[in-house]
């Protein structure tokens, strides 16, 4: 082995030893926390707290019942927390987890959901070792609007049979099952039902206007379920849920199971590191500690993912109404994430009875409110005061994902986003004709004139691209009487394949009538791609070439004079 060889290895293994080090729990997630234990303590009760009816709610709202969003809260919280990350995340079952696992429960069951959860997981984990954490950065603005407006709409209609304590009707479309929920509503039960989801969001309403720090959503809970034990209220409750932890139990996730299930785990995997990343982004905004790392947060969202569903758990994405309760709470360090889930464990074995006879309305009342919150008024004003193509970018994101689903609405959305980007590169970019200068040496008007009525000059800016590529043909091939043409190139910001193809059909389309293409000024970085489509070669001769106008200029005059029409 050689002296390079070596070097090379060694380098090889710095480099790996770094990134693994960076990627993997460490010493300093846990600087300061001989000053913030108390914060950090009191911070995960609160939170805990908080995400106790969250948790239930968004179980019995994915089908798998209130026992899985325990679940998933308490083992992807804690292995989040010690994996991810973010120092402040807080991870658990969400409401747009729950909109993507509805068909699957319904058509697969739930053994399918677990093993999506795994399989979905060490897809999150491949993104966070690739390193594709900062993407989430080009995921356009509107888009992540429309997204979230879509998602808060479905968990709203979602929670109709629960308000109206009707059987959810049959169907995939959560619009229409909330519009036959209404229709099949009686008349006492529903009124009963309801009269608990308008207290719950009364008081999930007015109590933080009393005092911020108070558990509103656990007060609500609460006081809807001794009502409801008080008057005997006959309404669907929560029911027995398991008074001990889960226990370890690999789904199936044979090579059948797991291709018939690739399509949905892709799509929960890529909505899990979407949802991640944007709450770590907005704890980063609110918090004054260590920034998130996306790529080890990528890591540590699919280990809790994998860890979901082996102890029968829904797929889980960092929270960012329980990362926000966190923050405000004084959280400092993962501990506060870490108690969080010591919360809930605490629930599970001391008062799993008490939680049987929360009434189903009373959740319902809580994810509704919780769906008002989601929606960014602000956001949503400021888009429709921006431009038109932002307005149609949200507007269709948002009907797209409460027409079809999340993972379609985030690609129309990118999709509609990246066309009408492109058609205003493609609009700003062009070949402008440019007047010719008045040459030295040339003493009569008639040889002015006929200089600028054989040569023509023009400048091609911005991007030379596909989206450009058709004007760019109409506009130089179209050219009047002329005998040379100069292309000023040295504004070209960007050279696709199709936009340096486009260029080497003008310059053969004008080279086959008779007309001299001359190029000045070729970026050097697109050289190899202008050589490779066969813009140079299609040159008349080699010295076509220039790097200043007034040599191409001066060619461009000698070749007029010597060469008659």
């Amino acid at each position: 082995m050689t002296s390079a060889t070596r070097r090379d290895l060694r380098g090889a293994a710095t480099t790996f030893t770094y990134a693994a080090g960076r990627l993997l729990p460490g010493r300093a997630d846990y600087t300061g926390l001989s000053r913030s234990w108390r914060h950090d303590v009191l911070a995960g009760i609160t939170v805990g707290v908080v995400a106790l009816p969250l948790a239930l709610a968004f179980g019995v709202t994915s089908g798998l019942g209130a026992g899985a969003g325990l679940t998933t809260a308490i083992v992807a919280g804690l292995v989040a927390a010690v994996f991810g990350g973010s120092n402040v995340q807080v991870s658990g079952p969400t409401g747009a987890m729950t909109v993507v696992l509805l068909p699957v429960l319904a058509s697969q069951g739930a053994g399918a959901v677990f093993a999506i959860s795994v399989i979905a997981g060490v897809l999150v984990m491949a993104m966070g070792v690739a390193r594709l954490g900062r993407a989430v950065a080009y995921i356009p603005w509107p888009v992540v609007a429309g997204f979230t407006l879509g998602i808060a709409t479905i968990i709203g209609l979602q929670q109709v049979p629960l308000a109206l304590d009707v059987p959810k009707p049959e169907g995939e479309n959560t619009a229409l099952i909330a519009a036959r929920a209404v229709l099949e509503a009686g008349h006492t039960t529903s009124l009963l039902a309801l009269a608990l989801v308008l207290l719950v969001i009364a008081l999930m309403v007015l109590l933080p206007r009393i005092r911020r720090t108070l558990p509103a959503s656990l007060i609500a809970v609460i006081v809807a379920t001794v009502l409801a034990e008080l008057v005997e209220a006959p309404i669907a409750r929560i029911g027995e849920i398991p008074s001990s932890l889960p226990a370890f139990a690999l789904p199936d996730l044979s090579l059948p199971v797991v291709t018939s299930l690739m399509g949905s785990a892709v799509a929960i995997a890529f909505l899990a590191a979407i949802e991640s990343l944007l709450s770590a982004k907005v704890s980063d905004g609110m918090s004054d500690t260590t920034k998130t790392d996306p790529d080890r947060e990528l890591i540590g969202q699919g280990l809790a993912n994998v860890a979901s569903g082996v102890f029968g758990g829904m797929p889980a994405t960092g929270a960012i109404a329980r990362t926000a309760v966190n923050v405000r709470a004084g959280a400092r360090t993962r501990i506060s994430s870490v108690v969080h889930a010591l919360v809930l464990v605490v629930v599970v074995l001391v008062g799993s009875e008490l939680v049987a006879t929360i009434p189903l309305a009373a959740l319902a009342g809580v994810l509704i409110v919780t769906a008002g919150r989601m929606v960014d008024r602000v956001a949503i004003r400021s888009i429709f005061r921006t431009t038109r193509s932002d307005m149609i970018v949200f507007t269709l994101t948002a009907l797209a994902t409460v027409t079809f689903d999340l993972i379609v609405a985030v690609e129309v959305g990118i999709a509609v986003a990246a066309i009408l980007a492109l058609r205003q590169v493609a609009r700003v970019s062009g070949a402008h004709p440019e007047t010719l200068p008045v040459a030295d040496g040339l003493d009569t008007e008639d040889e002015q004139s006929l200089m600028r009525e054989h040569i023509a000059v023009y400048r091609i800016d911005g991007a030379l691209f596909f989206g450009a590529a058709q004007r760019f043909l109409d506009e130089l091939t179209d050219v009047a009487d002329v005998r040379v043409v100069v292309l000023r190139l040295s504004g070209v910001r960007v050279v696709d394949a199709t936009g340096a193809n486009a260029l080497a059909e003008i310059v053969t389309h004008l080279q086959l009538r008779g007309i001299t293409v001359l190029l000045k000024g070729i970026p050097p970085r697109y050289l190899p791609i202008m050589r490779g489509a066969g813009v140079l070669n299609g040159l008349s001769h080699e010295r076509h070439l220039f790097h200043d106008l007034d040599s191409a200029l001066e060619h461009a005059r000698d070749h007029v004079q010597r060469v008659p029409h």
